[in-house]
């Protein structure tokens, strides 16, 4: 008998006969699994869209459906998942079928409750393996073998919370790697096997922030056609992360500060009170502290934030890490498209180096996985990289002999290269996005 922690996972049943469905979830409970059934494509997919399952024990035949059909369904939705059919004797064909199309073994039917147990412990192994090699990836891809030392403090800080429960905040320009270094913490923490689960706070209204976050019960409000459980639960045992926290809807700061103090929360349109443990990541550019002094944020709430705060500086002002990064995007993309690039040549690691990086790390990877597709030789020259001569220079500098239209354009581009969408870079020049596009086309950028 393997160990319970070793085995615990969670676990989804999709059978149209209600006493298989039954007979299966009490020999999965009593094994240690989360177990959770559906009796139709409909409500398998609407429970894979609620919570995070390891495995699904699928029958290839639904009542009037087609179990291939829902295979195809549930390898769309999580195609990280493990997925088992369960199918008669006769059926056996359409059983390997189903393994061609994703499945990973099948079962037949009747089955004993032992063989239902070690399919299960298999295949949650499986997944447990298949997570730890995914985190032993990640780390390798992580970063560079050396940074700056401001940067391997703030790693090293890093590291030595990352094992706690401390809700930490990381602060930063766009585009300095907030959200890269929130998964890190969450690999290095004990929570690694969990779901790390994000929220961009910048993309919600107040009322679609609250479902998103908490979730909802049916008949909540029109169109709540069924009850969703929103990304808190799905975070449970995890880790939550608050992408550009300053942008949260200050009427719901008031519920998430509850659920940071208690992690006690309700749905939209249920009294009842849910639990979830759940570890709080958060991010952002702006300046909470003006935010609070202008009553644009709560203070209790940075507070509960900011147990640990981390500052990423921006490649700017650590121009040691530029090649290091450079020559790190490098060897990822050649690899990832096929290409013969190697190094880059003394031209464009000098143009790198004189290069301000409004966009930070992130401009600086466009950048090299733009010119890892075009150049065609051993060594990347500065014209792959794309630079203008004028990108080269200095931006204007308020106050400065320039034109107001000299100043604007330095503006946007810098706006731009932080964003990650027209959209977004809209909203914080506060005009239309239509606006900005003309704009662009204008300045020539």
């Amino acid at each position: 008998m393997q160990d319970k922690e070793e085995i615990t996972g969670h676990i989804l049943l999709v059978d149209d006969e209600v006493a298989i469905l039954r007979t299966f979830r009490y020999c999965l409970e009593d094994a240690g699994y989360q177990v959770a059934t559906a009796s139709s494509s409909s409500q398998a997919c609407a429970l894979l869209q609620q919570k995070v399952f390891d495995l699904c024990f699928l029958d290839l035949r639904l009542g009037d459906e087609s179990g291939l059909d829902l295979l195809a369904q549930i390898r769309a939705l999580t195609p990280w998942m493990r997925t088992v059919i369960v199918t008669a004797l006769s059926a056996i064909d359409t059983a390997v079928d189903a393994m061609q199309s994703g499945a990973v073994d099948y079962l037949v039917k009747p089955c004993s409750p032992d063989q239902l147990r070690q399919s299960a412990a298999k295949q949650i192994n499986a997944r447990r393996m298949a997570m730890r090699l995914e985190t032993a990836a990640a780390q390798t891809a992580a970063c560079p073998d050396s940074l700056s030392p401001a940067m391997m403090t703030i790693l090293d800080t890093a590291r030595q919370v990352a094992n706690t429960d401390a809700n930490i905040l990381i602060l930063g320009e766009s585009g300095t790697g907030k959200g890269e270094l929130a998964k890190s913490i969450h690999r290095w923490s004990k929570r690694t096997s969990k779901p790390f689960v994000t929220i961009n706070c910048p993309s919600l209204s107040v009322e679609l922030m609250e479902n998103e976050l908490f979730g909802h019960s049916r008949g909540a409000f029109t169109g709540a056609s069924e009850s969703t459980l929103g990304r808190v639960h799905q975070a449970d045992g995890g880790t939550l992360f608050l992408d550009e926290i300053g942008d949260f809807p200050t009427p719901l700061q008031p519920k998430l500060l509850r659920f940071i103090q208690d992690r006690e929360y309700e749905r939209v349109g249920d009294p009842v009170t849910q639990r979830a443990d759940v570890r709080i990541l958060s991010a952002t550019n702006l300046d909470l502290d003006e935010m609070v002094s202008t009553g644009r944020f709560r203070e209790d709430l940075l507070y509960r934030l900011n147990v640990i705060t981390l500052t990423v500086p921006p490649l700017r002002e650590r121009t040691e890490d530029i090649v290091p990064l450079a020559n790190h995007f490098l060897a990822s993309f050649v690899r990832q498209y096929a290409r013969p690039a190697v190094g880059f040549n003394d031209e464009a690691l000098d143009a790198m180096l004189k290069y301000p990086w409004p966009g930070n790390i992130r401009e600086l990877s466009n950048v090299v996985e733009r010119a890892s597709i075009l150049c065609g030789d051993e060594l990347v020259q500065s014209r792959h990289l794309g630079f203008s001569k004028p990108a080269l220079n200095s931006s204007p500098r308020i106050g400065a002999d320039v034109s107001l239209e000299q100043l604007e354009k330095a503006h946007i581009a810098a706006i731009l290269a932080t964003s990650g969408t027209l959209d977004e870079a809209a909203r914080i020049l506060s005009i239309d996005t239509s606006t900005l596009y003309r704009k662009r086309k204008h300045l020539g950028l």
